[in-house]
C-alpha cells in the first residue's frame, strides 16, 4: 500500500539520486576499508535511511511494506555493504521489537535505532541450530527477578557493531519445542555478553558479521521481550516474514545493477568486428535476466501489498525468499559471462565483487532448500483445504 503516490516517488527519487552520487563513487573505497566510513553513515543518518519501517511515533518513517520494498530496491543497487549497514535498523534487528515489544520497550529503543544512534541486531542462528532454528541450545535460566544466559550466536549481521541484540534462548530445557523458547533484549555492555571478531568472508566487505557469546550473562527480566516468555520463536517467524520479502527486494536491486552493467558492456565490447550484444547467444543472457527480474520484482510487489491488507503471507513471502535470491543468483552469473575475463578480474570490473557479495542471499533468512521446502507443505495444505492453487 502506496499512503501517498507523490510522497513516495519523490523520496525514492532522493534515494536513487543517493546512491548514484554517493554510495556508487565510494563503493571502492568501502571494499577497501572492509568498512562503511563514518562520514557515510552520517550521510546515511541524514537521510532517514535507518527509520524507514518504524513506526512514526517513534520517530521513523513508518513506511508500509510496499513503501519499504520500493526504497529497497533503490538503496541494493549499490554495493550490498551500504543496504547491509542500515538493513538490521529498519528490518529484522528491529522488526521483533515492533510487531511483540511492550510499550516500554518501544519507547526505549526505536526512538534510537529510528536515527541510527544505536545499531540492532538479530541473533538466533547457532552454529547446530540454523535451518532447524527450534534446535537452539542457548540457555536463559530464570533466577529471581533475573535470567541468566549461557550460549552462543553464529552468523550474526552486524554483531560486531551492534548496540542492541535480540536474542533468542531457551527458557524451559525441558521443552524441546518451539514452545521453550523466548525472546530478549539485550544491551552490548551487559556483563556476561561479548562478540567475537568479525569473520572473513567470501565476500560483502564492509558489513560486519560474526559470534556473540554468552558467559553468566544476567538480565532482568524486564529484558524479556513482550514480558512473556515461550513466544519466542513466534515473535521471529513475524519478523522473518516480513523480511522476506525485504530481503527479496534487496536481492533484486543488485541483479538489476549487474544487468545494467553487462548490458552497458555488451552495447561496447567488440569482437569479430561488432558488438557483442549484437550476438543472438548474448542477447539470451540479457532477455533471461530482465524476464527473470521483471517476474521478481512482480511477485515481490504483489506480495508486499497483500501484507499490508492483513492477507497471510507466509506461503507468498517463502516464494518471493526463494525466486529472487536464485534468480540473483543467475544473473549474477551470466553478467561474468557476459564480461568475460572482465568479469573475473577486480581491476577491469565490479562484476567479480557482486558476483560473490550475492551469493549469501541464498543462505540466510533460510536457505533455497528450506523454503523449498516451506512452499511445497504450504502448497499441500492449500490443495488440501480448498482444492487448488487458485486464488
Amino acid at each position: 500500500m502506496i499512503r501517498n503516490e507523490e510522497t513516495t516517488e519523490h523520496y525514492r527519487q532522493i534515494v536513487r539520486n543517493w546512491v548514484q552520487n554517493v554510495a556508487i563513487p565510494n563503493e571502492d573505497r568501502v571494499a577497501a576499508l572492509n568498512e562503511v566510513p563514518e562520514d557515510l553513515v552520517a550521510d546515511m543518518k541524514k537521510q532517514g535511511f535507518f527509520g524507514w519501517s518504524i513506526p512514526e511515533e517513534y520517530g521513523g518513517a513508518g513506511l508500509t511494506t510496499e513503501e519499504l520494498v520500493l526504497m529497497a530496491l533503490e538503496l541494493s543497487y549499490c554495493s550490498v555493504a551500504f543496504r547491509a549497514r542500515v538493513g538490521t535498523n529498519t528490518g529484522i534487528g528491529s522488526e521483533s521489537l515492533i510487531v511483540d515489544g511492550t510499550t516500554t520497550q518501544k519507547e526505549q529503543f526505536l526512538p534510537r535505532l529510528a536515527t541510527g544512534e544505536i545499531v540492532g541486531c538479530f541473533a538466533l542462528t547457532e552454529r547446530e541450530a540454523g535451518s532447524e532454528a527450534t534446535a537452539l541450545s542457548t540457555l536463559a535460566i530464570r533466577d529471581g527477578s533475573d535470567y541468566i544466559l549461557n550460549g552462543s550466536k553464529a552468523f550474526i549481521t552486524n554483531a560486531p557493531i551492534s548496540d542492541l541484540f535480540t536474542v533468542f534462548a531457551r527458557t524451559n530445557p525441558d521443552d524441546p519445542s518451539h514452545r521453550g523458547i523466548s525472546a530478549f533484549l539485550i544491551e552490548r555492555n551487559t556483563p556476561g555478553l561479548s562478540v567475537g571478531p568479525a569473520y572473513t568472508m567470501m565476500g560483502q566487505s564492509g558489513s560486519p558479521v560474526s559470534e556473540v557469546y554468552f558467559n553468566d550473562c544476567r538480565v532482568p527480566a524486564e529484558c524479556l521481550l513482550g514480558g512473556e516468555a515461550g513466544v519466542g520463536f513466534k515473535t521471529a517467524m513475524k519478523a522473518l516474514n516480513k523480511q522476506r520479502i525485504h530481503l527479496s527486494a534487496l536481492s533484486t536491486g543488485p541483479a538489476m545493477r549487474m544487468l545494467d552493467e553487462a548490458t552497458k558492456h555488451s552495447l561496447e565490447r567488440k569482437q569479430f568486428g561488432t558488438a557483442i550484444g549484437d550476438f543472438q547467444l548474448v542477447q539470451g543472457m540479457i532477455a533471461d535476466s530482465h524476464t527473470e527480474i521483471a517476474a521478481a520484482r512482480t511477485l515481490i510487489m504483489d506480495t508486499a501489498r497483500k501484507r499490508d491488507e492483513g492477507v497471510d503471507i507466509s506461503l507468498a513471502a517463502s516464494m518471493c525468499k526463494y525466486f529472487a535470491t536464485e534468480m540473483c543468483g543467475r544473473v549474477a552469473d551470466r553478467a561474468v559471462q557476459i564480461f568475460g575475463g572482465s568479469g573475473y578480474v577486480a581491476d577491469y570490473s565490479n562484476i567479480e565483487r557482486f558476483y560473490r557479495d550475492v551469493r549469501l542471499f541464498r543462505l540466510y533468512e533460510g536457505t533455497s532448500q528450506i523454503h523449498q521446502l516451506n512452499i511445497a507443505k504450504l502448497t499441500k495444505k492449500q490443495v488440501s483445504e480448498t482444492g487448488s492453487v487458485r486464488i
